[in-house]
C-alpha cells in the first residue's frame, strides 16, 4: 500500500468502528455505512447509559471524534441535582488539569511568534522568580515548568490553590516556591506539579505583553472558536448553563462549592482553572487530530514543529501494572501538558482533570484519527477511568469486547472488601479548651501563612487565615490530635504533631495525613509551622 501524505485520509481504518461486529470485520464483510453508523451509535449509547446508571452521576457529557467529524455526542443529568436544568453539549464544566494543554499551546503560539524559546531561563521573563535552591533558580528553563521534573514532591504547595476558593494570589505562589524544599534532585524524576504551571502562565504573560487570561482568549479560544470556554473573572448568569460540582452523600448527589454570581479570577488558571463545554472540548480534540487546523484568519493555528514539540516525550512516567495489563503498554511519558503512552500498538495522547466534584478526560488516538471527551460533575473518578478505558479499547482492540461491567468488577476486586462496612469507625472525642491550653496559639508556615488553634466556646478550632475551607474542630483519636474539617468536601484530615519547647508550649507544628492514601494535593508534609503568638494577640 503506498504511503499516505500527512493530512490525507486512509480509505479504511485498521480497526472497525465501535459497535461493528469484530467477526464481520475479520471476515472482510463490507458493512454498509448507514448500518455501521447505526451499530456504532447503539454501542456508544449502551456504554454511556451503563456508565451513567451504574455510577449514579448527577451529570455526564461524552463525545467522540472520528476522521475529523463528531460522530457521537450524548449528555444526561442535571447541572445541579434537583434543579431540572439539563446538562447539554453547551454546559460549561471545570476541565481542571486539561487546562494544562491549553497553557502549553499558548506558549507554543508565543514560540511560533518568536516571543520565547522553550530553553529560555525562567528568570529571563520573571527576574524575581526563585526556587529553594539557588542553582535550580538559575538553571530552570521554561520547558522545566511543564514536565514535572523540578525535584518537588508531588503536589507540593497545592494548598495555595485548593481547596478553592481561597485568598492566595499568583504573587503568593511565586513567593512561596522559594520556601518549598525539594524532595528529589532537579530533573531526576517525574513528580506531578501544579505550581510551576502557574509560573509558566506568568512567564507567558511577560513574553506576550498581556495577562494570562487575555492571552489565552486571544491565542487559543478566539482563533479556534472555543466560544463557551471561560477563564478569569466572569458572571455565572450571563454565561448560563454552568455545571456545579457534587459529592455523593447518603446515596444522594449533593452540590458542593457552588458558584457565586461572579466567578473570580483564579490563581490556578494556568494549571487547572479553565472551564469549557463538551462542544468546545470536541472542537479542541479536532484541532489536535488535524495538523492542518487553521485559525480564524485562515492561516495555520500552530506550526507543525511546535505541535511535534508538545507531543514529544520529555520525561519518563511510571508505567503501572494495570496500565501494562489493560493497554498492553510499553512506555509512559509526559510531553508539554500531555501524557503519552501506547495502547495495543498505537499512540495514545491524553490528560485527565480532577477537582472536587468535577472530572474530565480527553484522549486521542492520533494514528487512528480518533478522540473522545468525558465530562462529569460528580464523584466520577472510577466512572471516568472505566468509560475512558472502554472507549480506548473499542478503537484500539475492538475484538476484545471490553465492557463497563468487566472493568468495574476488576476495580472492585482490586479494592477488596469494604473495610468501613466490617470495621467500626475509631472512637473520637472533642478536645476541650482546658485540655488544649498548652497547644493553643498562632502558628506560621513560610509559604502557607498563619493558622490559629484557639478556643471557640466549648471546643478548640483550627483555622487557616488564607484558606477558609481549612477550618474545623480538634478531636482526639487513639491518643492523637486531628482536625475534622467543617466542609465535608475537604476529605483529607490531618494529624497534628506539636514539637515541644523548653517553656512547655510547643515550638512548632507538623501535619500528616490520617489517611495515607489521601490526595497528594493536600500537601501536609510540606508544611512546617512555627509558633508565633498566643490566641487573640497574633504574631
Amino acid at each position: 500500500m503506498p504511503a499516505l501524505s500527512e493530512g490525507q485520509e486512509p480509505a479504511a481504518v485498521s480497526a472497525p468502528p465501535a459497535g461493528v461486529p469484530a467477526a464481520a470485520a475479520a471476515s472482510g464483510t463490507q458493512i454498509p455505512p448507514r448500518e455501521a453508523a447505526a451499530a456504532r451509535r447503539a454501542s456508544l449509547d449502551a456504554l454511556f447509559d451503563e456508565t451513567f446508571t451504574r455510577y449514579r452521576l448527577p451529570g455526564l457529557a461524552v463525545g467522540v471524534v472520528e476522521n475529523g467529524q463528531v460522530v457521537f455526542k450524548r449528555t444526561a443529568g442535571e447541572t445541579r441535582a434537583g434543579s431540572g436544568e439539563a446538562v447539554t453539549a453547551e454546559t460549561v464544566f471545570k476541565i481542571a488539569s486539561n487546562s494544562k494543554a491549553m497553557t502549553t499551546a499558548l506558549l507554543a503560539r508565543l514560540a511560533d511568534a518568536g516571543r520565547l524559546d522553550w530553553s529560555d531561563p525562567v528568570r529571563k521573563y520573571l527576574p524575581r522568580f526563585r526556587m529553594n535552591d539557588d542553582w535550580v533558580t538559575r538553571e530552570i528553563q521554561l520547558r522545566d515548568l511543564l514536565i514535572h521534573n523540578s525535584g518537588l514532591r508531588a503536589g507540593a504547595g497545592d494548598l495555595m490553590l485548593w481547596p478553592e476558593p481561597n485568598h492566595f494570589s499568583r504573587a503568593d505562589v511565586l513567593a512561596g516556591l522559594a520556601h518549598l524544599k525539594p524532595a528529589y534532585s532537579f530533573r531526576s524524576r517525574y513528580a506531578y506539579d501544579n505550581l510551576l504551571y502557574i509560573v509558566a502562565g506568568e512567564a507567558a504573560a511577560a513574553a506576550g505583553g498581556a495577562s494570562y487570561e487575555e492571552l489565552l482568549r486571544r491565542e487559543v479560544f478566539q482563533p479556534l472558536g472555543l466560544r463557551r470556554c471561560q477563564v478569569g473573572e466572569w458572571r455565572r448568569d450571563e454565561v448560563g448553563n454552568v455545571a456545579q460540582p457534587h459529592m455523593r452523600k447518603d446515596e444522594r448527589n449533593i452540590v458542593i462549592r457552588a458558584d457565586d454570581k461572579v466567578i473570580p479570577a483564579m490563581a490556578s488558571a494556568a494549571a487547572g482553572g479553565v472551564r469549557c463545554s463538551l462542544d468546545d472540548m470536541l472542537r479542541w480534540a479536532q484541532v489536535w487530530l488535524d495538523a492542518e487546523t487553521a485559525g480564524a484568519d485562515g492561516r495555520p493555528w500552530l506550526s507543525r514543529s511546535q505541535r511535534e514539540v508538545l507531543w514529544t516525550a520529555q520525561i519518563a512516567m511510571p508505567l503501572g501494572e494495570r496500565q501494562r495489563r489493560w493497554d498492553n503498554a510499553h512506555f509512559s511519558a509526559y510531553g508539554y501538558g500531555w501524557r503519552l503512552s501506547d495502547v495495543d500498538g498505537t499512540l495514545k495522547v491524553s490528560h485527565t482533570g480532577t477537582l472536587a466534584g468535577m472530572y474530565s478526560v480527553l484522549t486521542l488516538l492520533p494514528e487512528k484519527r480518533v478522540g473522545f471527551v468525558v465530562l462529569i460533575n460528580g464523584d466520577g473518578s472510577e466512572a471516568r477511568t472505566v468509560l475512558n478505558q472502554v472507549l480506548v479499547k473499542h478503537y484500539s482492540a475492538p475484538q476484545q469486547g471490553v465492557s463497563v461491567a468487566a472493568l468495574a468488577g476488576e476495580l472492585a476486586r482490586e479494592r477488596g472488601p469494604a473495610a468501613a462496612a466490617d470495621k467500626a469507625a475509631p472512637a473520637r472525642s472533642p478536645v476541650k479548651p482546658r485540655e488544649a491550653a498548652q497547644w493553643s496559639g498562632i502558628y506560621r508556615d513560610a509559604w502557607f501563612g498563619d493558622v490559629e488553634i484557639c478556643p471557640q466556646r466549648s471546643t478548640v478550632y483550627f483555622r487557616a487565615a488564607k484558606s477558609p475551607r481549612l477550618s474545623g474542630p480538634l478531636l482526639r483519636q487513639d491518643g492523637r490530635l486531628l482536625v475534622d474539617w467543617d466542609d465535608d468536601s475537604v476529605d483529607a484530615e490531618p494529624w497534628l504533631d506539636f514539637a515541644p519547647a523548653a517553656d512547655g508550649k510547643p515550638a512548632g507544628l507538623r501535619l500528616a495525613h490520617v489517611d495515607p492514601g489521601a490526595d497528594f494535593s493536600y500537601d501536609y508534609p510540606d508544611l512546617d509551622f512555627v509558633r508565633v503568638g498566643d490566641c487573640g494577640r497574633g504574631g
